[in-house]
């Protein structure tokens, strides 16, 4: 577990134990560790950005009184679809409005979800998704992942901008 919170530049002291608690089944499985192998947003292992979702949905959740540990495990498992989304061929449709339902049938696979699991995996992609979360928590981790996905793409393009710069100020 210490290996795989170092490779995606965590450290378990940085973790609340009870988020820990919250996650534990699920980070030590081997299709969730499978994650880090699929970029995401510029080069966010899916399992990076499914862990800073969860981590931060945990927290507003917990601070609102709502299910923070569904919100913690259905941030984790919310872009559960097992295939590198940039690879034409690894899967069918538009990846933006089908991907959330092929996490959801992962997750089911795999794990035993609670109703309101489900309702965040499924329905994290609102508006493309056209059915609205059935729970607060569910606003919560669609919301914090749209949050994280945006500051994941901007740091990405930042750092390619800052490259392309100093680059040319070699030349």
């Amino acid at each position: 577990m210490e290996h795989l919170l170092k490779k995606i530049n965590m450290n378990h002291s940085m973790i609340d134990h009870e988020y820990f608690n919250c996650i534990s089944d699920l980070i030590v499985h081997q299709k969730v560790k499978e994650l880090l192998l699929y970029v995401h947003h510029g080069k966010v292992s899916v399992l990076e950005h499914s862990l800073h979702v969860s981590y931060r949905s945990y927290q507003v959740s917990k601070s609102f009184g709502l299910d923070y540990r569904s919100a913690a495990s259905g941030g984790l498992l919310h872009d559960f679809f097992l295939y590198d989304w940039h690879v034409r061929g690894s899967h069918h449709g538009l990846h933006g409005f089908h991907h959330a339902k092929t996490a959801l049938q992962n997750a089911c696979q795999y794990f035993n979800l609670n109703d309101c699991e489900k309702d965040i995996i499924r329905k994290h992609m609102w508006p493309l998704n056209i059915d609205l979360p059935k729970y607060r928590v569910s606003y919560v981790v669609m919301l914090i992942d749209k949050y994280c996905a945006v500051l994941e793409m901007v740091s990405h393009s930042s750092k390619n901008l800052m490259n392309k710069l100093s680059a040319q100020a070699t030349h």
